[in-house]
């Protein structure tokens, strides 16, 4: 029997059936259904010609445009491994996951091309295969080139569902990324899965501001090419909430997924300017990343009067695992909602592995038929999240209510999420661990009313030791993403760091206490 669709076979089937609908588009660029598939098989066809084979792995570092979407049906059509890359990060960031995947070839926007310019003669990369989006510098191969001299014909790579599509990095408690490995059968199911749960049509047209590195705007990405609709990927730099809604007016749009932060920037926007902008086609609306207040999903169905809201929890490793559905928002608001349809119950297990009664706090464990492959070269990580009945967890600690709702008690251990970014203490910690002087450092994160929570790192000193809260600040600059950097540090003493009793810092304890004191 033949298995489910790729990406790119399912874009080939869109340029047939529907060749001249628009299939994809950003503010420089509208590509068709056959435009979008001919670039995707010469881009497919050029990367073999390179030398690549199936199964390599292709580094991409962007900020958000339309050849996100080219290039990801381009790699399903060759049979090549997607490595998106956080353009956040900083060249040692950059060059783990470059090695660790071992990457053939890396696809560079020309903005980020200096922050990898470094890279290019420690990496074991061909140099044909340093690939540049932009006016390519010298050295470098012109992606536009590349596609230019190749067929525009399928390439012929027999492709199965099961194969490598993706490696989704992720960072985790010990401070290292690791490599989330995902199928094309795992994203058709969860396309699948998404159209139906939430009505979504051919019809339809998405707005992707998440940044196209990250799992949420490509799990959407995934869903909203499959059923044939229009996808526009905002290809701003950074978020503008007038932009946003001149956006969904003038592209009709019909569906977003934002984080609490953008909702708030734009509700916050003068009531003037919101009046200003037709926001009528929106029928769904979809808040991720982090949880939203009560205030906040009012003023948003206020606002965009004709749409629904959904809410919804998963990740990298699980995919979609719980939605809170639009007439379920405010009666069990606090809740992540509860599984998609098509997916096995949720879980909530103690240490030894059995069920917790209702009420009680577990380890969250989810089915889903799109549950990741587990961890590239990481076969400990990958046994302690995929047990052998199918269930997977990526630590989060949880209950589940008396009507059958799910609600988060701690996000992965001690995870920040700051304006949409998932933030790991360990990984700082690391980090300022090496700053002269520090005996000992925790991470935390305390509120903040724009990004919802901040980083903020408490330092122990060495005896005798000195050191400023500007000068460790300065230090961080080019040692971490931006987005990861402390906002703020305060200093304890050893006895004032509270500890379990085995001299770990309680990371929940220290955030309680700052944030009382805030």
């Amino acid at each position: 029997m033949r298995g489910v669709l790729n990406l790119g076979e399912i874009v080939a089937a869109h340029a047939r059936l529907q060749p001249h609908k628009i299939g994809a588009r950003d503010s420089r660029r509208v590509l068709t259904f056959a435009q979008w598939n001919a670039r995707a098989c010469r881009l497919a066809n050029a990367l073999l010609g390179l030398g690549l084979k199936k199964g390599d792995r292709v580094a991409l570092l962007a900020h958000n445009r339309v050849e996100w979407m080219e290039i990801y049906a381009a790699l399903a059509k060759a049979g090549l491994v997607a490595v998106p890359i956080n353009f956040r990060l900083v060249a040692p960031e950059i060059k783990y996951i470059a090695e660790h995947c071992e990457a053939r070839a890396f696809i560079v926007e020309d903005e980020l091309v200096k922050g990898v310019e470094g890279l290019r003669g420690e990496l074991t990369i061909p140099a044909r295969g340093w690939i540049h989006l932009g006016s390519s510098p010298p050295g470098w191969t012109d992606y536009e080139a590349l596609l230019a001299g190749a067929a525009d014909t399928e390439p012929g790579v027999a492709v199965k569902p099961t194969d490598t599509w993706a490696l989704m990095y992720t960072s985790g408690t010990t401070g290292r990324p690791k490599g989330a490995i995902r199928n094309h059968q795992g994203s058709a199911l969860m396309s699948l899965v998404t159209a139906f749960d939430m009505g979504l049509t051919c019809g339809d047209t998405a707005l992707l501001v998440m940044p196209m590195c990250h799992a949420n705007s490509l799990n959407f990405a995934c869903t909203f090419t499959y059923i044939g609709a229009t996808v526009v990927v905002d290809d701003r730099k950074s978020f503008d909430p007038e932009a946003l809604l001149a956006t969904i007016a003038s592209q009709h749009v019909t569906f977003t997924s934002l984080v609490p932060t953008h909702y708030i920037m734009t509700l916050g926007l003068p009531d003037k300017v919101k009046a200003s902008y037709d926001v009528s086609r929106i029928r769904k609306l979809m808040i991720s990343s982090a949880p939203a207040r009560k205030d906040t999903k009012l003023a948003i169905l206020e606002y965009f009067a004709n749409s629904q809201l959904y809410e919804l929890y998963g990740s990298s490793e699980a995919g979609w695992v719980t939605l809170l559905r639009p007439d379920e928002q405010i009666e069990h608001l606090g809740s992540v909602g509860r599984e998609w349809t098509g997916t096995g119950p949720v879980r909530m297990l103690d240490a030894e592995g059995r069920d917790v009664p209702d009420g009680e706090v577990g380890e969250l464990f989810s089915c889903t038929p799109y549950a990741f492959d587990g961890y590239l070269n990481d076969p400990v990580k990958t046994a302690e999240s995929l047990r052998d009945d199918g269930y997977c967890s990526v630590g989060d600690m949880a209950r589940r209510d008396e009507h059958g709702f799910i609600h988060l008690v701690d996000r992965k251990s001690n995870m920040i999420i700051s304006g949409g970014e998932n933030i790991y203490p360990s990984e700082i910690e690391n980090i300022l661990g090496r700053y002269p002087g520090v005996k000992d450092v925790g991470v935390v994160g305390v509120p903040h009313e724009k990004w919802g929570e901040a980083v903020h790192a408490v330092i122990v000193l060495h005896e005798g030791a000195t050191a400023s809260a500007a000068d460790v600040l300065e230090w961080c600059r080019d040692k971490m993403a931006g987005y990861k950097r402390p906002r703020s540090i305060s200093f304890m003493t050893e006895a004032e760091m509270p500890r379990t009793a085995t001299g770990k810092i309680l990371h929940r304890v220290l955030r309680d206490r700052l944030s009382s004191t805030r």
